[in-house]
């Protein structure tokens, strides 16, 4: 009984003691996120309508 007895709390302890555990925190730096994103079709399109205006109201500019 006694043997028994002693390990049940021995196991009782070994589980107890392996409990994972997780924990969340925030970090003490800011987060910098670096994008390197290009613009290019944009401007492209901007310009080509600007041009098609252009064309479109001064067409005898050629």
């Amino acid at each position: 009984m006694v043997k028994h007895t002693l390990f049940l709390a021995s196991s009782v302890f070994l589980l107890t003691a392996c409990t994972p555990k997780v924990e969340v925190a925030a970090p003490e730096k800011p987060i910098t996120i670096n994008l390197n994103v290009k613009i290019e079709h944009e401007i492209k399109i901007k310009v080509e309508k600007e041009l098609d205006n252009l064309f479109d109201e001064k067409s005898d500019i050629f």
